[in-house]
C-alpha cells in the first residue's frame, strides 16, 4: 500500500505544516476576540437615543405662581340658583282626603313634577324633598334648604276646603320679622330659622301669587300669612302654595291645573330672582 508509506522527511514537514496552521489559527482567533471585546464595550458607552414625549408641560417660570388652569364648564351664576321642592307629606301621612279617594300626598308628587319641568326650563336646580311615596320629617325637609347656598324653598300642598280651581300662597306667620329670635350667642335657634328671612318671603310670596292670580281667577293678588310649621324652621325664603281642592268631584280638574300652576311658580321664583340676596345668619343655627 504505497498511500501508507511515509519517510522521516515528509513527516518532519508535515508536522511543521500543520503546526504553522495551529499558530495562525490561534493568532486570528485572538484578534477576533478582541474586536468583538471592543465592539461591546463601544455599544455599551454609546448613548441610547429615546424618541422625545408627544408633549411637554412648560415649565412654571416663577414656582411662586400656580399655572393657570382653564376649564370649559360653565360656572354657577351668583344669587338664587336652586329650587328645594317639597311635595307635603307622603308615606303614611296621606295628607288631606277627598270623598272620591282623592288623596293631597299622591296630588302634590304629580303636581311636583311639572313644576320642577317649569323651574329647570328657567335654569334653576330643583332638589326635591321626596321622589316617592315616603314622608320625610319636617326637620329632614329643612334641612335640604339649609345646607344650601343661593336657594329658595316651596312646599306644595292640596287644601281640603277653598273654592275649587284657585290657589293660595302663604308664608310663615308666628316668628318677628325684625328680631331674628337671636340668642346671647349669636346663634339662632332651629325652630326660628325663618326669622331673618321673613321679609324676603313675603316678597317671594307676592310674586308667586301675583302670577296665580292671572291664571286662576278667584285666587288672592297678594301672598297671605300663616303658621306653618315647615317654614318656620326653614333657613331660606320659604312659602307653602295650596291647590283647592281635593274636594272636588273629579280628579281631572286638579290634573288640569297643574300646567298653569308649574308655569305661574317658576315664573314667579325668576320674577324675585334680582330682588334675591342672602340674609345674614353670622352665628348659625342651633
Amino acid at each position: 500500500m504505497l498511500l501508507k508509506v511515509k519517510n522521516r522527511d515528509d513527516n518532519r514537514r508535515q508536522r511543521i505544516g500543520h503546526n504553522s496552521f495551529g499558530y495562525a489559527g490561534f493568532t486570528l482567533f485572538l484578534l477576533a476576540g478582541a474586536f468583538l471585546t471592543v465592539s461591546g464595550q463601544s455599544s455599551a458607552q454609546a448613548p441610547t437615543t429615546q424618541n422625545p414625549p408627544a408633549s411637554v408641560a412648560p415649565q412654571n417660570p416663577n414656582p411662586q405662581t400656580p399655572n393657570t388652569v382653564f376649564s370649559d364648564s360653565p360656572r354657577p351664576r351668583p344669587g338664587l340658583n336652586i329650587v328645594v321642592l317639597d311635595p307635603a307629606h307622603g308615606g303614611t301621612d296621606t295628607g288631606a282626603r277627598g270623598t272620591g279617594g282623592i288623596r293631597e300626598s299622591e296630588i302634590v308628587l304629580q303636581f311636583a313634577l311639572q313644576v320642577r319641568r317649569a323651574l329647570e326650563s328657567q335654569g334653576f336646580q330643583v332638589i326635591q324633598t321626596r321622589m316617592a311615596n315616603e314622608n320625610p320629617s319636617f326637620d329632614d325637609r329643612s334641612a335640604m334648604a339649609n345646607a344650601q347656598v343661593g336657594a329658595v324653598f316651596v312646599s306644595l300642598h292640596v287644601s281640603s276646603t277653598g273654592l275649587p280651581g284657585t290657589v293660595r300662597v302663604y308664608v310663615n306667620s308666628d316668628l318677628p320679622p325684625t328680631s331674628g329670635g337671636r340668642e346671647a350667642s349669636g346663634l339662632i335657634p332651629w325652630d326660628r330659622a325663618q326669622a331673618p328671612f321673613l321679609f324676603l318671603s313675603h316678597k317671594l310670596g307676592d310674586f308667586v301669587q301675583g302670577n296665580l292670580a292671572v291664571r286662576f281667577r278667584g285666587s288672592p293678588g297678594s301672598a297671605q300669612a300663616a303658621a306653618i310649621r315647615q317654614l318656620r324652621t326653614t333657613a331660606a325664603p320659604a312659602i307653602a302654595v295650596e291647590i283647592s281642592s281635593v274636594a272636588v268631584n273629579d280628579r281631572l280638574d286638579l290634573d288640569r291645573m297643574a300646567p298653569g300652576v308649574a308655569d305661574a311658580i317658576a315664573r314667579g321664583v325668576t320674577d324675585f330672582r334680582p330682588s334675591y340676596v342672602v340674609a345674614g345668619i353670622s352665628g348659625g343655627l342651633r
